[in-house]
């Protein structure tokens, strides 16, 4: 059985890395990485969780002129286009995307309900299912993005830990 493949998530983005790489991608793509753009790949890799559009432009807003949410929108469909970011359609949220899977994979969230920490993963074998499910049906997808609704290692510890304690 081929199980998913979760990739490491630092306990902490490292922002400016991550913003460095979001010029790299763009500049070896002939593609321009905006100052709003720019702030938007910084905010979201210092954040430890998923954050919405408006939460999004507050933080962006912070210590200068206040940023509109549509020009939010168009800058996350920007870096969502080209594998920066990932919106996390149950919470209507967006993550930074560190991790090097190609954009063609499908990309597994493992969302917890009780931390909202997200890790992210890929999976060979999800990818032939839906890839024979797809064209079994004439279908092709154009983003494959599943999301599992749960609880993290971490917080079943610190349940576990809480119930033997009581």
């Amino acid at each position: 059985m081929d199980a998913a493949s979760a990739h490491p998530v630092p306990a902490r983005h490292d922002a400016a890395a991550f913003v460095a790489r979001a010029e790299a991608l763009c500049a070896g793509r002939g593609l321009r990485l905006t100052e709003l753009r720019r702030s938007a790949v910084l905010a979201l890799a210092q954040s430890q969780t998923p954050l919405g559009a408006y939460d999004l432009a507050e933080r962006m807003s912070q210590g200068q002129r206040r940023v509109s949410p549509i020009s939010v929108y168009r800058s996350l469909e920007f870096l969502i286009e080209i594998g920066l970011v990932h919106r996390i359609a149950t919470r209507n949220a967006y993550v930074a995307c560190e991790h090097a899977h190609g954009l063609d994979e499908t990309v597994v969230f493992l969302i917890c309900r009780s931390c909202g920490g997200v890790d992210e993963a890929t999976s060979p074998a999800l990818d032939r299912s839906l890839e024979v499910t797809a064209a079994s049906n004439g279908f092709r997808p154009r983003h494959r993005i599943v999301e599992l609704e749960g609880e993290c290692a971490d917080c079943q510890k610190t349940a576990t830990t809480a119930v033997a304690l009581a």
